[in-house]
């Protein structure tokens, strides 16, 4: 299970990579591992305004349906379509091909309630 320093982590098992003012948002190694053989993801439009802490979208997994929450508010600039096709992507490579949905960033100073990997990993004992 990996845990890259370089993202941003909620208590929800999200992560966000910032590069200015765009978010690339996913789910983390370990929820996914939790949720088992994703089948299905549901992701907002683009355009669409989320707000932090807010479901923007589902995950589905032979085990179990899951709401995927927002880490910062923003506004939906692109959704990963190739999920649409291949949803298990977010199994095999979650913080790469199987990022979700990027945002144009509304409200940086939302980044400082974010956990760090050493904290994400203390978070979920490991």
């Amino acid at each position: 299970m990996t845990f890259p320093e370089n993202l941003k982590y909620t208590k929800d098992h999200e992560w966000i990579l910032i590069d200015g003012d765009t978010g690339t948002i996913g789910i983390t190694d370990y929820a996914q591992g939790e949720l088992g053989d994703v089948v299905f993801v549901e992701l907002p439009v683009v355009g669409k305004t989320i707000k932090a802490h807010d479901s923007f979208g589902t995950i589905e997994a032979v085990k179990a349906v899951s709401d995927i929450y927002a880490p910062v508010s923003g506004s939906v600039l692109e959704t990963n379509k190739e999920l649409e096709k291949t949803p298990e992507t977010v199994n095999k490579d979650p913080y790469g091909k199987g990022w979700m949905v990027k945002i144009k960033l509304v409200n940086p100073s939302e980044l400082t309630a974010l956990l760090s990997a050493a904290a994400y990993k203390d978070l979920i004992g490991k």
